[in-house]
C-alpha cells in the first residue's frame, strides 16, 4: 500500500516569505513541494523558472515535483534537473516524442512524469505506462489556481488505478486542480496517490491544521 502524499503548490504561496511558507508545509506533513512552471504560451499565465527551483531546493528536504506547462519542454529539461527537480512532468499535448522525452528525464537523473489536460483521453498514455514514474491528471484546465474540480477526472483516476494494478505497474497517480477538503476523500478513493493542493492549503486560515486534515482524510 503506497502512502498518500500531499503536494502543496507554491504557486499559491506568499512569495515574500517563500522559505517560511515551504518550511510550514514541510513541518505539517507535506510529502512533495509542487512547482508549477508556466510560460504564458502553453497556458495563459506566467510564473517562474529554474532559478526559483534552485532556491526552493535549498529550503527543503522534500522532493520537488516540477510540472512544466510550457512550450518545447525538452529544451529546458536539463536546466530543471540541474536546478534540483526530483520529478519533472511534461504535457502529453505538447511533447511530440513522449517516449523519448520521458527517457531523457530519467537519463538525466530525475523521475519522469506525464500530464494530461481535461480534454485529453487517458488512453493516449497506454504506450508509455511502463516508462512513466508519475501520471498527472489535470482536473482543471491548466493556467490558473482556484478553479473548480472537473468531476470527469475521477474516471481517469480509476482507469489509471485499474491499469496500475492489473499490469503491475509502478507509476504514481497524481491529481492537480480544485482539490479541497470537501472532495479529497472521493479523489483518494478513486485511486489518487499524490494530491496537489494550492489555494486550499495556502489560502486557508491555518495551514498546519489544513494539511493535517488533508492527511487524515486521504
Amino acid at each position: 500500500m503506497i502512502n498518500k502524499i500531499l503536494a502543496p503548490s507554491i504557486l499559491s504561496a506568499d512569495f515574500r516569505n517563500l522559505e517560511s511558507q515551504i518550511k510550514l508545509v514541510e513541518e505539517a506533513g507535506a510529502g512533495f513541494i509542487h512547482c508549477d512552471i508556466m510560460d504564458g504560451q502553453f497556458v495563459p499565465n506566467l510564473t517562474f523558472g529554474s532559478i526559483i527551483i534552485e532556491a526552493v531546493k535549498k529550503c527543503t528536504n522534500l522532493p520537488l515535483d516540477v510540472h512544466l506547462m510550457i512550450k518545447n519542454p525538452d529544451a529546458l529539461i536539463p536546466d530543471f534537473v540541474k536546478a534540483g527537480a526530483d520529478f519533472i512532468t511534461v504535457h502529453a499535448e505538447e511533447v511530440v516524442h513522449l517516449d523519448r522525452s520521458l527517457n531523457r528525464i530519467k537519463e538525466l537523473g530525475a523521475k519522469a512524469g506525464v500530464a494530461i489536460n481535461p480534454s485529453t483521453p487517458v488512453e493516449s498514455l497506454s504506450e508509455i505506462l511502463d516508462i512513466a514514474d508519475l501520471i498527472l491528471v489535470m482536473s482543471v484546465n491548466p493556467g490558473f489556481g482556484g478553479q473548480k474540480f472537473i468531476p470527469n477526472s475521477l474516471k481517469k483516476i480509476k482507469r489509471l488505478a485499474d491499469w496500475k494494478k492489473g499490469y503491475d505497474l509502478s507509476y504514481l497517480i497524481e491529481v492537480d486542480g480544485g482539490v479541497s477538503l470537501e472532495n479529497v476523500r472521493e479523489i483518494s478513493e478513486a485511486g489518487c496517490e499524490v494530491f496537489v493542493a494550492g489555494s486550499s492549503v495556502y489560502g486557508s486560515k491555518n495551514i498546519n491544521t489544513t494539511i493535517k486534515k488533508f492527511l487524515e482524510i486521504i
